[in-house]
This record gives structure tokens, C-alpha cells and sequence, in this order.
């Protein structure tokens, strides 16, 4: 036994220089796995690529972990294995913290700086902060084949997204157009609705009527916004308004002209409220949509500060206090309750609880805005000019991008775990409006569309680079971050290179993603509609989704509450193993978990027991001239013994093959502490001895058939922990005899 044993197992010294052992070894990449890799079956995962907006969280960490042992065991089980890493720009995230940096410690807003020094500063952050999270990835011991690192606004992904634009464009699914858009007056911008984060909060429910001449009544939270009313809708089987149906009522309602059209909505629920809802095309997606349906006019209500753009001015208001006009929503709102209460039209006034919208990254009140956008869309029909490996679907078939969307998961091309957020995903597809992908922020890839003033109006160009001739000016607006990381399964392995792209098909379709569940139809569902629309293809053939993590008490993870557990500084304390198996244990796919420090402590005690198991086992066959794995005969009651552990092992690696990770660790733990080594090496002790103090009870036969079973299950249960606890069983294996290579390229126990 080496003298390393007598000393206790220390994480801090120990995990830095295995991770560059597999590094220099190169088996991270999947070319220079051994010959038995090389003819197993591919398998391939891409790395949710974490933004470059600062460290990762605990969820993060449960996300590395997860994947990490899909790879390492696919690894041992003979499949030629690449886990592909990488970081999103995260767009809006990144540039609204540098801005807040810059305002914070400058004074100075974008404008101030201007596009080019402000686009140069944001690098300089992506940069580091890219080198921290790198760092974080390799602290958790992940075997990721670092030579294919990407960036979702590197050049090779730069030119993959104007690629797909192009492309989109042409066939008509991108497009141009007026719509109601997610409008952030604090950022200045467009965002996309995983953006937004919504806050309970206290506020009033007015009931009241438009005016004393129009019979129907209407609740709602923001007053202010009726003044760009254009209709009130109500069931068309509601016998109290069928009567109203088609009628126009024409009003002054708080200064503001208004004809008001009353129309038959099949969405309106005619048990809530007075079951009558004003219309504001122009202040809500689904009033938008009904506004179409209906030819409704547009009447904009607040501009892009947040500011209202209707009502009272000074000509026609009746007191200087009264102008809504140019005000904040919240004072235009007093304005106008104060005026319904005038006019004897205010019904009722109610505290409620309402969630309020808010644009995540700045904190700002979204509101929904009329806005000139660029949009993909999703219902419109296109001919498939390519192959298409998309069960019912061919060369020449007219569908929409919902549509095949809808075939990749409900044909089983796509499966998900745990299976019930299919239908999560297909509610989100089936409510699926024209996805808006233009933001108005400068980082992140330029529209690829340039203009030009004619004597005809204006010239549009869509190209993979800028028009010939003077006189084009490019779009000045940014896509959103979705669109380039849509792309990321098959962007990464080289596309749209067909040269690239063709030496590494054989990892597409991906054989899997991992993620958290929480993104499902922001990122999940974006690459489904890339790869299905631009390869014919899904992305991936299975879809695991981890729940979220929580502290100890079960609360949601925050700095209000300073409950965050840093990775880092657990690994520091701890270990990566202890910290990976205590994400793992008890956790099982799409649910949420808990994790306190005890937790991780109590795995770190675990790393302990089995470097102590380790001691004992080597010690006590030192000199045996051992050979395992059928170097020695067992007797019946060690055959025993080993037919129960292979049990074990086959119980595990069904768990392992069907994504029940959380089993198979917790299996191997108890196993390992009280089986191995509670029982097993107690009732050792008696058959070899302790030296200098008891004999040995065991015949010389008995010692060398328990000397081969202790490391035949030492070896077996070193090869099933690796993927669990990596650092740990590597550096074992190194002191042991059982292979000549890294264990991380052994064999998956039999």
C-alpha cells in the first residue's frame, strides 16, 4: 500500500492536478478516446451555455453535474463521447450590466460613450467574466472538450445566425412589421417574455362605465390605459350584452374621443368581472389580436418613456390638476380615477392582488407597446426545399414553423424527461404568437439587413454582407439572444460549413439536453424550431430537464434573502465530489431541491469513507498476489457476496440508462458505507485479522478468496462512483493495480 493512504484524503491538493492529468491525456475529446470508443456509437451533448454576466449559481452547478455523469458514463460505456462547451453573449443582461457599472461610477449613459467604446468595454467584461465561469466549470471536475469552446457572438456563430436570417427572410418567415411588443421604458427596448419576471403586488380593481350613455360596465387595473379603448368585447353567448353586439357607442371619455365598438369574443370569460373587458389594441397582445380579427382601429396610449401620449390637455381639461397628458402612468392614473369619481361613473374600488410585469434586468414596468419589429413568423406557410427526416413531412409540403415544432416532440422523434412537460410545451406551441427578435440595445449581432432612399421610397437588402454601392445604412437594431443559441446544437459543429459540418454529423441529432425546465419554451423549444425549419431534423433526440435548487428551508435561492451557496467556495471547503453528490442524491428529474451546507458535509464524510475503505482493502492483501477479476477463486461465501454486489451493479446501470441518477448514487452510498463497509469489512477484519492484535481467523484459502472479492468490489465500485464522484476515484485508481490507464476511460463495471 502507498504511504499516501495513511494520510487523509485532501480535496484542496488533489483536484487541480487530476483535472490537468485529463486534460493532457486529451480524452475530453472524442478523436483521441481510445480504439473501443472509436467504434461505439456516438454520443453528444451541447453545454446550455451559461451567460457572461457573472459566476454561476448552485443550479448552475447542478446543471455540470448532471451532465457530467451522462458523459462519463457514456464515456465508459464505450461511445465515442463529446460534450461540447460554451457561453452566450446573453445580450441585454450583459449590456444592462456594464451600463449600470458605467452609470454607477461615471455618470455616463451609452449615449455619452457611444456605440463603438461602449461595444469595446462590454467585451472586456464578457471576457472576464467567460474566464471565471470557465474556471467554475473546470472546479467541478467536468471531462468537456475545451478545443471545441464556442460564443454565441464569436465569427463562426455570427456567421451561422446571419445565415439562418437570411435564409428565414427569404422564405418569407421574417419579416417586418407593426405589432404589439413587450416594451421595457427603463432599457429602451424590446424583450422577449422569458425576460420578464413578474411581482405580486397590491393595487386597486376599478369597476365603472365608460359614460352614463353606454349601458355596459368594464373592470380593470390600469384605468389610464382605456383612454386608447376602441372596443369592449364580450362573450357572444352572453345573454346579458348579445343585445350590444355590433353597436358603436360614441364618447368623451376623460377628454379623449372615443367610438367604441362592441364585438363577440369567444376569449373573454363571461363569469369574471362585469364580463365585459375594454379593448386596447394597442396596449395588450391579445386586444392586438382581437383588434385583427375585428378591424379595429389603434390608438397608441403611452409612448416609449412611459410617458401617456393621450388625454387631457390644456384646451380641453377642465383644471390645470386634471391633464393626463405627458404624465407618468401612475399620476395620469390618479388623474383619471379622480375623474370618473366626478362624473358619478366609478362603480366600485377594490383591493386586489395583481402581478406586475416586470423587464428582469432593469426592474422597469413593461409596457405593451404598438412598435415597428422584426418578427419570425410562426403560423405562416412555407414549402420544405430539403430533405426532411420529420415523420409526415417532405420535399415540397407547405407547413408553418408551428407545425413542425408540433410533429418533432409528438412523433417521439423528441422525448422529454419526466414526459408531463410535453404537454407543457405543447401548450406554449399551440398560444405561440410571431416571435418579435429585434431589441434595441448595440450588443449582440446586427440585423443583417441594410436600407437605401430611393426615388421610390426605400430599398431593403438582406445579405450575409453589406451591399455593394454607397448610400446602404444597416439596421441600427440587435437580435434577440434566443435566435443565436437556437442554433447552438448544430452552429457549434460547424454549420453552415458543409465541410465542417459533414465531419461532424455523425454527433447530430445531439443524443441529449440537459437544462432546467424553467426554460422550456424560451431556448428548448427556439432550437426545435431552428433545426427542424433549417436541417429537417430535431436538435436533440431527449430532452432532461433538472428542477431548481433551493436552500435548506425550501425557499427560492436570492440575495434579498442571502440564502445563496456559492459553488466555489464549497468545493474550497468540501470538495467537488461531496458537492456533486449532494446535488444529485434525492433529486430526481424536474423537481426542485433543497441543499444546505450539512448536505454537502455529509458527502464530504462520505469521500472520507471510501478513501478509508481503500486503506483497509490494500493493507490487508498487500503481499497476496492478487490478481482481480478472476485471478483467484472464491469461496461459496464470497461468491455470495459478489453475486449480490453485481446485482447491485445491474440494478444501477438500468437506473444509469434510464436517467434515474439520483437512484443509482444513492444506491452506491449505501452500499459503499453500510454494506461494504459496515458489514463486509468488519466480518474481514475477523478472517485476516488486525495486526497486533488479533490473529486471523480465516484459512489461508478463506484470506485469498475474501482478498479477491474486497478488490474485485473495490474495483467495481471505484468504476460505478467515477461519474459521481470523478476526483475522488481517479486519484484511488491511481495507487491501485486495476488498470493502466485513467479511470475515466475504464470500462463500466460488468
Amino acid at each position: 500500500m502507498d504511504d499516501i493512504f495513511l494520510k487523509p484524503y485532501n480535496s484542496v491538493t488533489t483536484e487541480d492536478r487530476i483535472y490537468t492529468q485529463w486534460e493532457k491525456s486529451g480524452y475530453f475529446n472524442p478523436d483521441k478516446l481510445p480504439e473501443r470508443n472509436q467504434k461505439g456509437e456516438p454520443f453528444s451533448i451541447v453545454l446550455p451555455p451559461p451567460n457572461v454576466t457573472g459566476t454561476l449559481h448552485m443550479g448552475s452547478a447542478l446543471m455540470l453535474a448532471i451532465e457530467d455523469i451522462m458523459v462519463r458514463y457514456a464515456r465508459m460505456t464505450g461511445k465515442k463521447t463529446l460534450w461540447i462547451p460554451g457561453t452566450d453573449h446573453a445580450a441585454i443582461a450583459t449590456q444592462s450590466k456594464v451600463e449600470k457599472e458605467i452609470q454607477k461610477k461615471e455618470g455616463k449613459s451609452r449615449h455619452d460613450l457611444g456605440r463603438e467604446e461602449l461595444l469595446r468595454r462590454i467585451d472586456i467584461f464578457a471576457k472576464e467574466s467567460h474566464d471565471t465561469i470557465v474556471t467554475q466549470v473546470r472546479k467541478m471536475g467536468c471531462s468537456i472538450d475545451w478545443s471545441r469552446e464556442a460564443f454565441t457572438l464569436d465569427e463562426k456563430r455570427n456567421f451561422a445566425v446571419r445565415t439562418a436570417f437570411k435564409q428565414m427572410f427569404d422564405d418569407g418567415l421574417i419579416y417586418r412589421g407593426f405589432r404589439v411588443v413587450n416594451w421595457d421604458p427603463k432599457g429602451q427596448t424590446t424583450i422577449s417574455d422569458d425576460e420578464i419576471v413578474y411581482e405580486t403586488r397590491k393595487t386597486k380593481l376599478y369597476t365603472f362605465k365608460y359614460s352614463k350613455d353606454i349601458p355596459i360596465s368594464i373592470s380593470t387595473t390600469r384605468p389610464e390605459t382605456k383612454l386608447g379603448d376602441t372596443a369592449i368585447a364580450v362573450h357572444p353567448e352572453d345573454t346579458r350584452y348579445a343585445k350590444y353586439i355590433g353597436k358603436e357607442f360614441k364618447t368623451v371619455f376623460a377628454g379623449e374621443a372615443l367610438v367604441l365598438k362592441v364585438i363577440g369574443d369567444i376569449s373573454v370569460e363571461k363569469d369574471f368581472g362585469t364580463g365585459a373587458l375594454g379593448v386596447t389594441p394597442a396596449h395588450s397582445a391579445v386586444d392586438w389580436e382581437m383588434s385583427q380579427k375585428n378591424g379595429l382601429p389603434l390608438k397608441q396610449v403611452i409612448n416609449e418613456y412611459g410617458k401617456m401620449i393621450l388625454g387631457f390637455d390644456e384646451q380641453t381639461a377642465p383644471t390645470q390638476e386634471m391633464i393626463a397628458k405627458g404624465k407618468k402612468v401612475a399620476e395620469a392614473r390618479e388623474a383619471v380615477v379622480a375623474w370618473l369619481k366626478a362624473e358619478g361613473l366609478l362603480e366600485k374600488e377594490e383591493e386586489i392582488e395583481h402581478n406586475i410585469a416586470l423587464a428582469e434586468r432593469t426592474g422597469g414596468i413593461v409596457e405593451p407597446l404598438p412598435k415597428l419589429q422584426w418578427f419570425v413568423g410562426v403560423n405562416k406557410k412555407f414549402a420544405i426545399k430539403r430533405e426532411s427526416k420529420i415523420p409526415d413531412t417532405k420535399i415540397g409540403q407547405e407547413v408553418t414553423l408551428k407545425e413542425l415544432m408540433h410533429k418533432a416532440v409528438e412523433s417521439g422523434e423528441t422525448k422529454m424527461i419526466p414526459d408531463r412537460f410535453e404537454k407543457i410545451y405543447f401548450h406554449w406551441i399551440d398560444n405561440l404568437r410571431d416571435w418579435c427578435i429585434s431589441r434595441q440595445i448595440w450588443y449582440g449581432h446586427r440585423i443583417p439587413v441594410w436600407y437605401k432612399k430611393n426615388a421610390e421610397g426605400e430599398e431593403i437588402f438582406c445579405g450575409l454582407e453589406a451591399p455593394a454601392g454607397e448610400g446602404w445604412v444597416q439596421d441600427e437594431d440587435t437580435l434577440d439572444t434566443w435566435f443565436s443559441s437556437g442554433l447552438w446544437t448544430f452552429s457549434t459543429l460547424g454549420w453552415p460549413n458543409e465541410k465542417e459540418f459533414a465531419q461532424n454529423k455523425i454527433y447530430h441529432p445531439t443524443t441529449i439536453l440537459e437544462t432546467g425546465w424553467d426554460i422550456l419554451p424560451f431556448w428548448v423549444a427556439r432550437m426545435i424550431l431552428m433545426s427542424t425549419y433549417i436541417l429537417g431534423e430535431v436538435p436533440f433526440k431527449t430532452v432532461y430537464f433538472h428542477g431548481l435548487v433551493r436552500d435548506g428551508q425550501g425557499r427560492k435561492i436570492s440575495k434579498s434573502l442571502g440564502n445563496n451557496v456559492e459553488p466555489l467556495d464549497m468545493i474550497a471547503k468540501y470538495g467537488a465530489d461531496a458537492v456533486r453528490m449532494s446535488l444529485i442524491v434525492g433529486v430526481g428529474p424536474g423537481n426542485d431541491s433543497k441543499l444546505g451546507e450539512d448536505k454537502i458535509k455529509a458527502y464530504k464524510l462520505f469521500a472520507n469513507k471510501l478513501w478509508n475503505i481503500t486503506r483497509f482493502v490494500l493493507s490487508s492483501v498487500e503481499g497476496e498476489g492478487i490478481k482481480v477479476e478472476g485471478g483467484g477463486k472464491l469461496n461459496s461465501i464470497d461468491k455470495g457476496i459478489l453475486k449480490e454486489f453485481q446485482d447491485l451493479v445491474a440494478d444501477i446501470t438500468s437506473d444509469m440508462d434510464n436517467y434515474r441518477y439520483y437512484l443509482a448514487a444513492e444506491k452506491l452510498y449505501h452500499y459503499a458505507w453500510h454494506r461494504f463497509a459496515d458489514v463486509i469489512l468488519e466480518e474481514s477484519k475477523i478472517i485476516f485479522g488486525i495486526p497486533g492484535k488479533i490473529e486471523g481467523k480465516g484459512s489461508e484459502a478463506d484470506k485469498a478468496s475474501r482478498a479477491q472479492l474486497l478488490l474485485t468490489i473495490l474495483n467495481g465500485l471505484l468504476r460505478a462512483l467515477h461519474p459521481f464522484m470523478p476526483y475522488i476515484t481517479e486519484e484511488i485508481w491511481s495507487y491501485t493495480k486495476f488498470g493502466k490507464d485513467l479511470l475515466m476511460v475504464s470500462e463500466w463495471p460488468k
